[in-house]
């Protein structure tokens, strides 16, 4: 039997056989509950409410270290490492997108070196080290048939449902003119809690496609998740989420039946967004914020991002170093140069304009080879399992699109950070070959059905492994 017929034989035996539990698929899950619940809420009961205060106090005390993250974070490391090891033979090898992030990550290390503010730039890379290896090496030694993503959904379906006790009992955001912009649960702001919605949104999704009462449970999440999203007025959060999903289920048909990369897919679009922004007269950007904020410059963004552009272009190679620029001190350039309340700003609103700014243009390049290799190895999960390709590719695409209007990448334990480091490591997991825990049944060289077309051996294969 040829070895890519046997290699899907395989997977197919896997996909229909019950979950199994793994503990090393605890450790990601955990590093998941403790950024979506764990740590909002310790921040919430030792802070209370922070949207009273200045914006730049405000952003001084989420900064601040905090004590749990230097307990939980190394020792959910420690654990990872120590699961490798005792796994080691399960880890056969590393797929293109996990290469690149490690690349990026080793870039980010390396720009310490050069970073403005050497000791803060440190501090944040450890913090990236430790997070990624807590969620990507124990998932890489997890058993396939192990359910990483169902116990990821049980953490946002719970957020979700706490979250919607915190709503009722609070009142909304006051702006200084009186409008009312949403609730924010127990996160800091209400976009994190419309954020943290929609990813349950797209897990739930997920869910109504399991019989029994994973479906009635997604069903309940997808209402409550709705809700919250509303409540939090996160317009943004809320289009995405419907966006995100269709957009997944059609680059992956179009990829399947051109026989293409997802990632080839969805480059025209981004080409001709590119192309259309720059026709003077058109004014794309314009129309794109009026219909999102009724206003002409995103809610204030562009004129940030006018400013990040200039400080891209005095460092332009290497950039700044890694998370050296906003929120190091009050000597920091974002502080020194910037004018009027962009000062205040703790990121460039721009996930991929603040990655130009902390590496560079080079570290941007690795970082969106990255991001393309991801959704290129999205693509190859289609065979091996249609609808979890389709989620991941859901959330991946919900996030790279967020971070056009938000800074998410590589920004602390961010829910979105986790929550796309999560679907990396589960792509990760169906690159690899799967080495199945019982030697596979094979056809024996003398076997007549080697002479017999593919399909044939698979109708045999059916009918003698039912």
């Amino acid at each position: 039997m040829a070895k890519a017929s046997m290699h899907s034989f395989e997977l197919g035996r896997v996909r229909s056989s019950t979950p199994l539990f793994d503990k090393c698929v605890i450790v990601p899950v955990t590093a998941c509950v403790y950024a979506t619940i764990l740590s909002p809420l310790l921040i919430y009961v030792a802070v209370g409410s922070i949207t009273d205060l200045p914006l730049a106090e405000a952003h001084t005390l989420l900064m601040a270290p905090r004590p749990e993250n230097k307990i939980f974070w190394p020792t959910l490391a420690a654990i990872s490492i120590v699961l490798v090891v005792r796994n080691r033979s399960r880890l056969v090898g590393w797929s293109p997108h996990i290469i690149f992030l490690f690349a990026y990550l080793a870039f980010a290390g390396a720009s310490v070196l050069w970073a403005f503010k050497p000791e803060f730039s440190f501090t944040r890379f450890v913090m990236q080290v430790m997070l990624v290896t807590s969620i990507v090496l124990p998932a890489m030694v997890a058993d396939r048939k192990a359910d990483m993503m169902g116990g990821v959904f049980l953490c946002f379906a719970f957020a979700s449902i706490l979250n919607v006790f915190f709503v009722l009992g609070q009142n909304p955001i006051i702006l200084s003119n009186g409008n009312t912009i949403g609730y924010p649960g127990y996160f800091t702001f209400k976009g994190t809690l419309g954020e943290c919605a929609a990813i349950t949104f797209l897990l739930s999704l997920h869910e109504v496609l399991y019989p029994g009462l994973r479906r009635v449970l997604g069903i309940i999440v997808i209402i409550i998740a709705t809700w919250l999203m509303f409540v939090s007025q996160s317009k943004g959060s809320l289009g995405l989420a419907i966006i995100a999903p269709l957009l997944a289920q059609l680059t992956l048909i179009a990829g399947k039946k051109m026989r293409i990369s997802p990632a080839i897919v969805l480059l025209p679009i981004a080409f001709c967004y590119e192309i259309l922004s720059r026709i003077p007269g058109l004014n794309i950007m314009n129309r794109i914020s009026w219909y999102l904020y009724e206003n002409y410059t995103f809610s204030g963004r562009a004129v940030i991002w006018d400013f990040v552009n200039y400080e891209i272009g005095r460092r332009p190679l290497l950039g700044w170093g890694f998370q050296s620029f906003w929120l190091v001190g009050p000597d920091a350039p974002s502080v020194v140069e910037a004018p009027g309340w962009i000062a205040a700003m703790p990121s460039a609103h721009s996930g991929y304009l603040d990655t130009q700014l902390d590496t560079g243009y080079v570290g941007f390049v690795i970082f969106i080879a990255f991001l393309i290799a991801t959704l290129h190895a999205a693509g190859r999960m289609t065979d091996r399992d249609p609808a979890r390709a389709r989620l991941v590719l859901s959330l991946a695409l919900f996030i790279i699109l967020t971070n056009t209007l938000e800074s998410t990448w590589m920004h602390g334990q961010d829910i979105l950070w986790v929550m796309f480091v999560i679907p990396t490591a589960e792509i990760g997991r169906y690159w690899r070959p799967f080495r199945p825990d019982v030697r596979p049944q094979y056809w024996p060289p003398f076997s007549p059905l080697r002479n017999v077309s593919r399909s044939a051996r698979k109708f045999a294969r059916a009918r003698t492994n039912p």
